[in-house]
């Protein structure tokens, strides 16, 4: 039998260190890029050891997040598993249902693949966070192509056994967890997961952050992993939602001449019209919307745009909304370099977009989500997709089971 010389997919059981307070579901948080200034308020106001203390500890106080995770370990309000363990993790609410394994995945392998660009900024923050607190306090959410024996028995312990976990959030979200020790399913799932690939559908800047981590150190250790969820995507489709921009200082009426000289400008005015005509459209399509009527870009000058990409880059790259948006329409159109100070993002909501849009008298540029197959396409051409090109959902709620060197 031939083998494959891809270094393996490697998902290693780790002693899960988890919260002991009462109230479970009010010491979570989403993922720290999607907790806004007035949400961390929120979170701390729900419960005084909410894991956003250790999350987001500000610029200046990663020392602060290491004493708190040393106190709380200390005091039991964390404590350390017994066992080694994968943990099944299931989210589910009204239309959605997703489960996989929460495990700590081998760094630095093929088998993992990006597929979105990153920026320095937060691989800093999140390096200088891991480096002082030796610890993986959220996983990142990892896709692949299963079918095998890892997704049976995922399936089997959420359907058979007693989860060691069991608690709603406050967004509906009902999140469920279980164990798994024993060394023959571990080693079960490890066969399975051998020979595959997994996608990178969230997480990039800290899979990166791992990367710098390994960097670190000459000698093997635990810094060779990651904390991790694996989900397969056959089994459980993820939903694929947009990540739209704010262009600060662009005015609307502005933005919308500049753009008739290589897009066919449609006006609206009801914005729900306009995002209907958006979801609708074939080809590249954005809608501009602020102050005053919205404007849907359709069918832009093939000419132009051709012209404005990269010749290194497949068919498919170049023939991205988010690829489009990033070469032609910021550079070109409106000669805006697409960077983290001119260009904002806005995660899934249109209006929160253009009520950011409104406040800082510029321009919300609004997409429709990337096709999953686009990126899963890129990712295995080697190519990665422009920043905050991607935005896959449910994502793993953060401080369910987190990872602590010292005790892995």
């Amino acid at each position: 039998m031939e083998t494959s010389e891809r270094p393996a997919l490697t998902l290693r059981p780790f002693r899960g260190v988890r919260f002991t307070v009462d109230d479970l579901a009010a010491v979570t948080s989403p993922p720290y890029d999607l907790v806004s200034p007035d949400d961390v308020q929120d979170l701390l106001d729900s419960h005084p050891n909410n894991v956003v203390r250790l999350i987001l500890p500000g610029v200046s106080h990663y020392t602060d997040a290491r004493a708190e995770l040393d106190e709380w370990l200390s005091s039991g309000t964390l404590s350390v598993d017994p066992l080694a363990a994968l943990y099944v993790y299931e989210q589910s609410g009204p239309g959605i249902l997703q489960r996989g394994l929460i495990g700590a995945v081998g760094v630095g392998s093929p088998s993992v693949l990006p597929h979105e660009d990153v920026m320095p900024g937060p691989i800093a923050d999140r390096l200088a966070l891991m480096r002082t607190t030796e610890a993986n306090l959220e996983p990142i959410f990892l896709l692949y192509e299963g079918g095998g024996t890892a997704s049976r028995l995922v399936d089997e312990v959420a359907a058979l056994r007693v989860p060691i976990l069991d608690i709603q959030t406050g967004d509906g979200f009902r999140h469920r967890l279980w164990a798994v020790t024993d060394p023959v399913e571990i080693a079960a799932i490890g066969e399975d997961l051998r020979d595959r690939q997994a996608l990178i559908a969230d997480g990039h800047h800290r899979y990166a952050t791992y990367q710098k981590l390994r960097e670190d150190h000459e000698e093997s250790g635990p810094w060779d992993y990651g904390l991790a969820l694996l989900v397969d995507s056959s089994a459980y489709p993820p939903d694929l939602k947009a990540i739209h921009r704010v262009i600060p200082g662009l005015p609307l009426p502005e933005a919308a001449a500049r753009a008739k000289g290589a897009w066919q400008v449609h006006e609206f005015v009801s914005l729900d019209d306009a995002l209907s005509g958006l979801a609708t459209a074939t080809g590249p399509a954005f809608v501009l919307a602020g102050d005053g009527p919205s404007h849907l870009l359709t069918n832009p000058d093939p000419m132009q745009v051709e012209h404005a990409m990269p010749a290194d880059r497949s068919a498919r790259w170049r023939a991205m909304d988010t690829s489009i948006l990033s070469e032609f329409l910021l550079p070109k159109v409106w000669g805006i370099s697409d960077d983290e100070r001119q260009v904002l993002v806005v995660h899934h909501d249109p209006y929160a977009a253009v009520r950011l849009a409104r406040q800082l008298s510029g321009t919300a540029v609004l997409l429709n989500p990337l096709a999953t197959e686009d990126a899963l396409a890129v990712a295995a051409l080697g190519e990665r997709v422009p920043r905050k090109s991607t935005s896959f959902s449910p994502k793993p709620r953060t401080g369910l089971v987190m990872r602590v060197f010292a005790t892995d």
